[in-house]
Order: structure tokens, then C-alpha cells, then sequence
């Protein structure tokens, strides 16, 4: 920072400035990643409000424009007021707080949003219009803005990433400068539960939230504690990721890679409520995410349902020895061992449901066997809660 003539240096303002620059690194090498999945990158500048741009005020927490635009290309079926009235109920979800909103909002977005349409002959009648493409996702918009700019109730935020799925801001990214002491993800965890508390509207639209000072990197919900924004340690699932990369690639890499972040919204969210009223959302960590799919695959191997020929199937096991797998039909999927505390009634509600939803698996049935009477009490408390899976 300069020194007006005359004045004498302030070693506070220079500690502040070099705290923003390092900061302002972390930032732009997280959107280098982003733009290296594919993502288009806006700067939160250009996202201001207008009568032809991305949104109308800085109340709007969406970009309206792109998700109209989206929700037309998805639903080419539905006519014009149907796709206004989606737009309209996804971005204004219903509930007596943030937390059940965000539920509306998630079921809306997985399930699709239900409106009224007319048809060609002039009658009326339901429809659901998708919101987002699931299976395709090079069908949605992927967006990534910096130092964003929200207001409500009177209040200026401007949380430092927003990720935007078809104009939707799906997931929040608070950053740090890793090199002050004081500056750590807690601090940015704090900073979070403030634009929650502030920016209702915001949040109620939100997937994930991580916080990060570029080196240690913490994902977690809109309701998790500290103890439970978690990291994340892999990117293809295969190993761990190596030591010299920043948690902060790691994570982006690992959690925003286009087909496994739909896969983590679709598969690996839930709500829970314990009976009191009160909504906890989870989402499955890295050993959870990458366990379940690895055992949906090898499920439709041992089934022989995948789509790909046996005698290629077979000579990519012979190629393949002592990895795991099988030959294709064997009827023998494997084992997922878990560690005392590490979510396995929850990594089981997964995996069932993202077998339920399988089309390849055509509807099968899943039958849980148990050893004790609490464990049975208990798995069927976390499959009853867990049951929109």
C-alpha cells in the first residue's frame, strides 16, 4: 500500500494489507481450479443488478436470468408461466425457518419442482420441471463468482466464493490468509454462522459450505457444528491425495468435479429429525462418498448389469488382478469394513438409497441383517429419517 507524502508509515494498515493480498492468493488459486473443472468464472463485480444482466437487485441471491434460461432448456414441454412458477418456488422455498427451507429447497431440486401447465389442446394439468440435469452435467450451467455481493434486511455481505449450479448458489466458500495466526478456519467457520444468521435467503438455497485458509480445508452443512465440517482427502477416491497438495485443491478437485458433486446433492444429503421438531443436516465424508460408489459399481458387476460387454468386462478383470472386482454375474459384491464412530448407519442408508435409484438395478430389494437388537433399533431409526433417499 502506498504512504501518503508526509505521513509516516502505520504498521497496522501494512499488517492489514498484506493479510488482504495473501488472502486475495488464496482466492484466485481456488478460481484457477474451478475454471480447470470447467467452470465459468464471473467476477462478483460484474454479477450487479440491472434491467438486462444477471439479476434485478442485490436482494436476489440467484442469478435469475441463468436460471430462467436453465429451467426453459430442461423443460421444453412446459409453457412459459409453468416455467416462471418453477422459478418462482424454487428460489422462494417454503418453511418456518432457514434449515426447513433448505429441505424444501434440496427435495425440490433432486425431485424436481411440481407446477401447472397447459397443453397443446388447451386443457391443464401437472408437471414437474426439472431444475437441474442429474444424469448430464454438461446439460447445467456451472459458475463460479468471487467476493459476491447479497443484501438483506438492510445488511452487505459478500461471502468470498459462491458456486452456482444453473444460476442457483449451491455451495459457499469462505476463505482465510494463511499466513496470519489469528486468521484460521474457524474464524471463517464463525464468519459463515454470521452470513447464515443475515442472509437467510442465501443460505436457505445452499448445498454445502467449506472454509479454508489454503492449506487446512474444512466442508461440512448449513446445521454442522465445528466438529463436523470434516476434510476431505481424495480426489478420484482411489488413494489419498498427496501430501504436497493444499487441502484446499484437494477439496475443490475432489468435492466440485461436475459428476461427483450432482452424485454428493443427489445420493448423499439428508435430513434428519429426532422427533423434537428440530432438522440436522448430514452429507456423507470423503470415505463415505467413495465407499457407496464403489459399492453400487461393483453391485451391478456381481448383478451383471453393467452395460458394457462381458467379454470385455472379463478381460478388464484379467487386466486388473489385484485390484478389486470380479468376474461380471459372480454374485459376490465384497465388503466395506468401518471404523467404531465412522457413520456406517449412514454410509448403509446411503448406499441403499443410491441402489434404489439406480435404474440398471430396476427397483431390487434390500434386505439389512443385524447381530443385536440395538443395532437393529438403531438402523431402523437412520433408514426411517434418512427415507426421501
Amino acid at each position: 500500500m502506498g504512504i501518503p507524502h508526509g505521513r509516516a508509515p502505520n504498521p497496522e494498515e501494512e499488517r492489514a494489507d498484506s493479510a488482504v493480498i495473501a488472502e486475495s492468493l488464496v482466492e484466485s488459486a481456488a478460481v484457477d481450479w474451478f475454471t480447470g473443472l470447467g467452470y465459468q468464472y464471473v467476477g462478483g463485480d460484474a454479477l450487479v443488478p440491472g434491467p438486462v444482466g444477471w439479476r434485478r437487485s442485490h436482494e436476489e441471491a440467484a442469478l435469475q436470468t441463468v436460471l430462467l434460461d436453465s429451467i426453459e432448456r430442461l423443460n421444453p414441454h412446459l409453457d412459459p408461466g409453468a416455467r416462471k412458477e418453477a422459478l418462482r418456488k424454487i428460489t422462494r422455498p417454503e418453511g418456518a425457518n432457514t434449515v426447513a427451507r433448505n429441505r424444501d429447497f434440496h427435495l425440490k431440486l433432486i425431485d424436481g419442482v411440481t407446477v401447472e401447465t397447459q397443453t397443446a389442446s388447451g386443457a391443464t394439468r401437472g408437471a414437474q420441471a426439472k431444475i437441474i440435469d442429474l444424469e448430464n452435467p454438461s446439460n447445467n450451467s456451472w459458475i463460479v463468482a468471487n467476493q459476491f455481493t447479497v443484501t438483506e434486511n438492510g445488511r452487505h455481505r459478500r461471502p468470498d466464493l459462491v458456486v452456482f449450479v444453473n444460476g442457483l448458489p449451491l455451495a459457499v466458500i469462505e476463505l482465510k490468509n494463511p499466513g496470519n495466526i489469528d486468521a484460521t478456519v474457524w474464524s471463517a467457520w464463525q464468519q459463515l454462522q454470521t452470513y447464515r444468521a443475515e442472509l437467510p435467503t442465501l443460505f436457505s438455497m445452499n448445498g454445502l459450505l467449506a472454509v479454508s485458509d489454503g492449506l487446512e480445508t474444512r466442508v461440512g452443512t448449513l446445521t454442522a457444528g465445528q466438529e463436523w465440517f470434516k476434510p476431505w482427502r481424495t480426489i478420484e477416491g482411489e488413494k489419498l491425495a498427496p501430501r504436497f497438495m493444499t487441502g484446499l485443491q484437494v477439496m475443490i478437485e475432489g468435492v466440485f468435479e461436475k459428476e461427483r458433486f450432482l452424485s454428493l446433492l443427489r445420493d448423499f444429503v439428508v435430513f434428519e429429525d429426532d422427533g423434537s421438531g428440530l432438522l440436522t443436516k448430514k452429507m456423507a465424508g470423503y470415505h463415505q462418498f467413495h465407499a457407496v460408489r464403489a459399492a453400487v459399481a461393483e453391485t451391478r458387476r456381481a448383478a451383471k448389469m453393467q452395460d458394457t460387454l462381458i467379454e470385455a468386462a472379463d478381460r478388464q478383470w484379467r487386466d486388473r488382478r489385484q485390484k478389486p472386482g470380479g468376474l461380471p454375474g459372480d454374485r459376490r459384491v465384497g465388503v466395506v469394513w468401518h471404523t467404531q464412530g465412522s457413520g456406517k448407519s449412514l454410509t448403509m442408508a446411503f448406499y441403499a438409497g443410491a441402489i434404489i435409484r439406480d435404474p440398471v438395478m430396476r427397483n431390487p430389494t434390500v434386505v439389512v441383517l443385524t447381530d443385536r437388537n440395538d443395532l437393529d433399533n438403531q438402523l431402523f431409526a437412520t433408514f426411517s429419517r434418512c427415507q426421501h433417499l
